[in-house]
């Protein structure tokens, strides 16, 4: 009977993982798990109290920051973010009013970052933002 408890309570505590994805309750479902194992083998309460809490413990201090740092990657600019920091080509003067560049192959809006700055056609410059649909650029030096 004591198998089935802790069978019952690890599936239960797998499955509420799924709700917190805190990696704590799915490594506590383990050890009910192996506690469960314990009990089927007709191991005393203290025995499998002692797998549980072994268990367990061992899953969250060791387990979980691998498993944290397999499942959890560094976040990755998508879209316009992943523009920031290109270089591009002038194609037609840019300045605080304007001009186009190009950048990854396709023609784009810009303006200056710097307001005082004149980008002439050939120069290469850095985006330093995407305003809209207008990439706002700054001058590398020549």
């Amino acid at each position: 009977m004591a198998a089935v408890v802790w069978l019952v309570a690890g599936l239960l505590l797998i499955a509420a993982e799924v709700l917190t994805s805190g990696f704590v309750l799915i490594m506590f479902g383990a050890g009910a798990l192996v506690a469960a194992g314990f009990a089927a083998l007709g191991a005393g309460p203290l025995p499998e109290v002692a797998a549980f809490a072994g268990t367990s413990v061992a899953l969250i201090t060791v387990g979980r920051p691998v498993l944290k740092r397999r499942l959890h990657t560094a976040h990755v600019p998508t879209n316009v973010d992943a523009l920031i920091g290109d270089r591009a080509i002038v194609v037609s003067t840019v300045d605080a009013r304007g001009g186009k560049i190009k950048l990854r192959g396709e023609f784009w809006s810009a303006r200056a970052f710097d307001e005082t700055e004149v980008l002439e056609p050939g120069h290469t410059v850095t985006v330093m933002s995407i305003s809209g649909a207008t990439a706002v650029v700054l001058g590398e030096p020549s």
